[in-house]
């Protein structure tokens, strides 16, 4: 099935479960969550109980990526309301140390 044939559900309590658990998911090399390094772009629930997880990566040679995207999997499956999930990699707009959030930046150093 494809994406323009998913009807897409809002339903904010429910991504914010997504997020909680995605904040599980560490950066295997910088070692703090994806969501407060700013990986995570877009959360998106479709009926069915699918969740479409549109993240980026710091860099394209990422040698994590496939265990990054395994980790979130695990992770978004622990919500009892989602049976399926989509990993997305996007790379625009490209990740930036901007998008660090203030408690990466203090975990890393960065003023």
């Amino acid at each position: 099935m494809s994406d323009s044939e998913l009807n897409v559900i809002e339903n904010e309590a429910l991504k914010a479960q997504v997020m909680e658990q995605l904040e599980t998911v560490i950066d295997p090399e910088l070692g703090i969550d994806i969501v407060n390094i700013g990986l995570v772009y877009e959360v998106i629930l479709y009926e069915g109980n699918i969740c479409e997880t549109r993240i980026t990566l710091t860099t394209m040679g990422c040698p994590f990526a496939q265990v990054i995207e395994d980790n979130i999997k695990e992770a978004v499956l622990r919500v009892p309301e989602i049976s399926e999930v989509q990993v997305k990699l996007v790379w625009y707009p490209s990740w930036t140390p901007n998008r660090l959030s203030k408690y990466a930046k203090i975990a890393l150093g960065i003023r």
